[in-house]
């Protein structure tokens, strides 16, 4: 597998992905919402394993929700734009979440497979992909195809 750059959008935060992402769909949470500035997120996740992390001193982590603080997400010190998300769950491998348009090489990247908190949608998604709403609808159908994908190796 050849290692695919990734940069936020003004390229001061760089890092690299070495395998195709796990899972990719569409976040409309309002934390995503506030985090990417935009209607929904469109997110791509990784194993942490498979992901070079850029300079520290590039990008500004926040946990957005107190407790638990699972996910820091990452601001690009210099645009202030998402650069790199990471998710750490007890008894599971490291998850590196990416906005999708990060990743230079469109082939690491699978279609997306749903959406998920569409309860806070702003405006319609014109797709055919499942939705899912609310808080536990939404964490099973995510959680459910991301342990798939870790499981069989692949995408979900």
């Amino acid at each position: 597998m050849t290692t695919t750059r990734c940069q936020c959008n003004c390229g001061h935060v760089q890092f690299s992905v070495s395998a195709p992402a796990l899972l990719r769909g569409y976040c409309h949470c309002t934390i995503c919402q506030a985090f990417n500035k935009a209607p929904f997120a469109d997110i791509s996740l990784f194993r942490g394993s498979d992901v070079s992390f850029p300079a520290p001193d590039t990008v500004a982590y926040q946990a957005y929700k107190k407790t638990p603080p699972a996910v820091q997400r990452g601001k690009c010190v210099v645009c202030g734009e998402p650069a790199i998300e990471r998710l750490k769950l007890p008894l599971m491998p490291e998850i590196v979440v990416i906005p999708s348009e990060s990743v230079k090489e469109a082939a690491l990247l699978p279609d997306p497979s749903l959406h998920i908190f569409y309860h806070r949608r702003v405006a319609d998604a014109q797709d055919s992909l499942p939705k899912y709403e609310g808080f536990l609808s939404s964490q099973w159908a995510f959680s459910r195809r991301l342990l798939g994908a870790l499981m069989s190796g692949g995408r979900a």
